[in-house]
């Protein structure tokens, strides 16, 4: 199995705006920046966020996308359209607060099949809390689960995808790793649930992202996956490979072996500090396509097969410089 389909934060685009618009005034516009990712070589798909970029009629904006000669592989949502959300989303304790935020993401799961896409990836970044005693953990779980179900039920020939996070924008995150995404799936009970993984977000929750994916695909199913990379301490958003080449690789080569057919996600920020965007996509692209040549590698050698038999960390790890780095 290859991987086809390359996506992207269409938001990245609006980095360096001279080099694309040098006559422009202001910040770009949603169709100014899809059209600029079209621009990258081997870029396939975008992602829009709800509602951010999808004001008008979804149909309309696929089609003008479609035009670009890109695809729309989904929505994610963001809530940020009630300054009340801060403090939650799902779990608010205010009724009519929660009630807005399903609402809202079932308009959004509206827009994605109006444009042809069936995956919705949920972030839920403000349900979580700042302090010790600032939560019943039982209720505000419960209030996560009845959200997270509602949504699901609402269509359920569309893909529900949750995106963990350790933190921010609160301090801690209800769904903050793979296992409690997992649990919270199992307890939601919906069948068209499954899960995102974020390299960088997986890192800083003090993952092996490879292991993670596994388990996913294990007790549930892996709906997309963002490339990037950082540091481990917060979400960098720097290019793949950039820092952690090796676990890069190793989620690579699992996916892979597990069956993940969707999208390659670059959710990277260029825009951080003003980088060529387009420059930086096709970068994350041809670093993928070189690891996962390097993953057929490593899946052709015995050798790697018989050091997992014996978990010599000592060979495997030759082999894997020499694959990388040449013997």
């Amino acid at each position: 199995m290859t991987f086809s389909r390359f996506a992207t934060r269409l938001n990245s685009f609006a980095s360096a705006p001279q080099l694309f618009w040098p006559d422009l005034n202001g910040k770009p516009t949603m169709m100014q920046m899809a059209e600029r990712a079209a621009s990258a070589k081997g870029l396939t798909d975008l992602d829009l966020n709800y509602p951010d970029h999808v004001s008008d009629d979804p149909a309309a904006i696929a089609r003008r996308i479609g035009d670009f000669g890109l695809s729309i592989n989904g929505l994610a949502m963001r809530y940020y359209t009630n300054s009340a959300f801060k403090l939650g989303a799902f779990t608010n304790p205010d009724r009519a607060v929660r009630q807005e935020a399903i609402d809202l993401t079932k308009r959004g799961i509206d827009a994605a099949r109006a444009m042809g896409a069936d995956l919705m990836t949920i972030w839920l970044g403000q349900d979580g809390f700042d302090y010790n005693f600032q939560l019943d953990y039982e209720r505000a779980w419960d209030l996560e689960i009845e959200g997270i179900r509602a949504v699901a039920e609402h269509d359920p020939s569309c893909r529900i995808s949750i995106e963990y996070k350790p933190d921010e924008p609160r301090a801690h995150s209800l769904l903050r790793d793979a296992a409690t995404t997992l649990l919270a799936i199992a307890e939601a009970g919906a069948p068209n649930l499954g899960v995102t993984i974020d390299f960088a977000h997986s890192l800083y929750a003090g993952e092996q992202p490879a292991f993670a994916a596994h388990l996913i695909h294990r007790r549930s199913r892996l709906f997309g996956v963002h490339l990037n990379d950082g540091y481990g301490k917060r979400d960098d958003g720097l290019m793949v490979g950039a820092v952690h080449l090796r676990s890069t690789l190793e989620l690579l080569r699992q996916i892979r072996r597990d069956g993940y057919d969707g999208a390659l996600y670059f959710d990277t920020f260029p825009d951080a500090s003003g980088l060529d965007p387009v420059a930086e996509c096709e970068a994350n692209i041809a670093t993928v396509q070189r690891l996962l040549a390097i993953a057929d590698r490593l899946d052709g050698d015995n050798r790697l097969a018989d050091a997992f038999e014996r978990q010599d960390a000592v060979v495997s790890q030759r082999i894997v410089n020499e694959a990388l780095i040449g013997a």
